[in-house]
């Protein structure tokens, strides 16, 4: 046999996962597991922001209990943005091939972990989006509902971006696209970092696949989410979508 023209088998893809938490102390060890349980051959970091209520402590156990575990202690509560670029920012640092950011409280839950993963053979960009086909929200208040639908619609028109859920944090990113981005010129430090994200991957020249999900209000827990947070998001669009208007650079 020749074994020139006998294909090789590629060697199967690094991924980690990315959980940014605070206060996540009831929900963090079942995330982990109930993750381990839909993709086992996965790596998960967990970036804690000196939360007061133990979950950092309950990360070091879990990396104790799971060799696929690492934790990434932050000294204070930084903001989400930051967190997971820093997440990110690991993926790229230790050679992975795809990095995933999904919520620590179950809102995103693992049971669409495969269904991203899937996608990403021909994408750069797996979404996770709530608003496609099979895609949903359960929980909401009718505010938070406009707030979303409202948001979404101006980073589509300002950003140029064609994804239907621009600003929901489930995702999928090829590594080879984040090394695209020079993440110390990012702007926003809380949840705007995710129409930030997929502008900057847009600009990089990334394909864009959207995947249904059900997003669950958290049973557990408080929402980190606020109205502050809601106007800076708004705010860093425009001005985006003014520079992209201008012909600038994001």
């Amino acid at each position: 046999m020749n074994l020139a023209n006998v294909p090789s088998t590629p060697p199967p893809r690094r991924i980690l996962a990315t959980l940014c938490t605070y206060n996540e102390a009831l929900n963090l060890k079942p995330m982990v597991e109930t993750i381990f349980e839909f993709v086992p051959d996965l790596d998960i970091l967990i970036v804690d922001d000196n939360s007061p209520d133990g979950t950092g402590q309950i990360a070091d156990h879990l990396a104790q209990t799971y060799s696929q575990v690492n934790v990434m202690h932050r000294p204070s509560k930084s903001g989400l943005g930051t967190a997971i670029r820093a997440g990110l920012t690991y993926a790229c640092q230790h050679n992975y091939d795809l990095a995933i950011v999904l919520d620590a409280d179950f809102s995103h839950h693992p049971k669409y972990l495969p269904d991203l993963l899937s996608v990403m053979k021909t994408a750069d960009v797996a979404v996770g989006s709530r608003y496609v086909t099979g895609g949903g929200v359960v929980g909401w208040t009718l505010w938070r509902h406009i707030m979303s639908r409202s948001i979404n619609r101006l980073a589509q028109v300002c950003l140029g971006l064609s994804t239907k859920d621009c600003s929901g944090s489930y995702r999928c990113y090829s590594v080879n696209t984040l090394n695209r981005i020079d993440f110390n010129k990012f702007k926003a430090t809380g949840y705007a970092i995710q129409e930030e994200l997929l502008y900057r991957c847009k600009v990089a020249g990334a394909s864009f696949r959207e995947v249904p999900i059900v997003f669950e209000d958290r049973v557990r827990g408080s929402s980190k989410i606020n109205t502050k947070e809601a106007v800076m998001a708004v705010w860093l669009i425009i001005r985006f979508g003014f520079s992209r208007l201008c012909g600038g650079s994001p």
